[in-house]
């Protein structure tokens, strides 16, 4: 088979690539660089340069494909800028969603996020559930609006797409957030740890091979949440803990703390740039925030497993621990 993918350089788009060029298939890769991708070139990928804000880049190599993945995306929490989120998040889907009707492709399999779903206040929802509220952040919002303005829409209208909501995704190469509070855990620079706030940590290898599933066995029309055990930060820590034998931070920045922060950073932001952990958006998002999924559905139709965060964390910290020493 012949697969189209767009976010293929990613860290969830990368592993799809790798699984099914191992798995014998043909694989077209969007890329914004070649020479930025070499390591999928080495794969046997065959790269073309284009990128999803342009749809006519787009057009000759999604051509004639089997299946297309639909990975790429902006993801950034923190960020001063974001102005470019919703000509990605919303427009680039639009125009990758529209090529594939024009041009007739059998099947498709977009990433979305249980992000839409911006905190589920400690609930484990189903793909039934549907957030209608303020969103925490640009990215829970823009991808909110590609999946519910766009992708469902089409669907509706009879597209052939079958959209995945990968939760948190973790594993060796992740440059997220995530990866981030590991590495200052490792390196005792992380003073504190969020109270409360709980995620569904997925291994990156289960969250691509999902998406495989998907596009093998999903129903074309339905959602599928691609999620991992529930954890909350502070637990994950607590077994990185038990791996290394590095002390995990012991206070707990509570809710009404962080928040409390959040707004006042949401002033200084008005009169001095500030990104990353310390923006307002970045502790909104951590304030005892769950963002939580079952995958009891993608278990049952796709045969979807995560592994455990204990068995996944040992690779990733192992992993990050040699990058350090180096």
């Amino acid at each position: 088979m012949k697969y189209f993918i767009t976010g293929a350089t990613g860290f969830i788009g990368g592993r799809i690539a790798q699984q099914l060029v191992a798995a014998g298939h043909e694989v077209v890769a969007l890329v914004r660089s070649k020479a930025k991708a070499t390591e999928l070139a080495k794969l046997g990928v065959a790269l073309v340069e284009g990128d999803i804000t342009d749809k006519e880049s787009m057009r000759q190599p999604m051509t004639g494909a089997d299946g297309v993945f639909h990975v790429a995306a902006w993801y950034k929490i923190g960020e001063r800028d974001k102005t470019i989120a919703e000509r990605i998040n919303v427009g680039g889907t639009r125009n990758v969603l529209e090529l594939m009707r024009d041009l007739q492709i059998p099947k498709g399999v977009y990433t979305s996020t249980v992000a839409v779903n911006s905190d589920t206040g400690g609930r484990v929802a189903d793909e039934s559930y549907r957030f209608t509220g303020e969103h925490l952040s640009e990215y829970d919002r823009t991808k909110w609006l590609a999946h519910y303005e766009v992708a469902v829409p089409m669907i509706e209208a009879g597209l052939p797409l079958v959209i995945v909501q990968p939760g948190v995704t973790y594993g060796p190469g992740d440059a997220s957030a995530i990866r981030e509070v590991l590495v200052q855990y490792l390196t005792g620079k992380l003073p504190m740890v969020p109270d409360k706030t709980g995620y569904c940590w997925a291994h990156v290898e289960d969250t691509a091979r999902g998406h495989l599933q998907a596009m093998e066995r999903g129903k074309v029309g339905e959602s599928y949440f691609l999620t991992g055990p529930v954890h909350t930060l502070a637990d994950a820590l607590q077994i990185a803990e038990r791996i290394t034998g590095i002390k995990a931070p012991r206070i707990k920045a509570a809710p009404g703390m962080l928040n409390a922060m959040s707004a006042v950073m949401g002033l200084v932001e008005t009169v001095i740039p500030i990104s990353g952990q310390y923006s307002s958006e970045t502790l909104r998002v951590s304030a005892g925030v769950t963002y939580l999924g079952s995958s009891a559905k993608a278990e049952r139709e796709l045969g979807f497993t995560a592994r455990s965060l204990e068995e996944g964390l040992r690779e990733t910290l192992a992993y990050e621990m040699k990058l350090l020493e180096r």
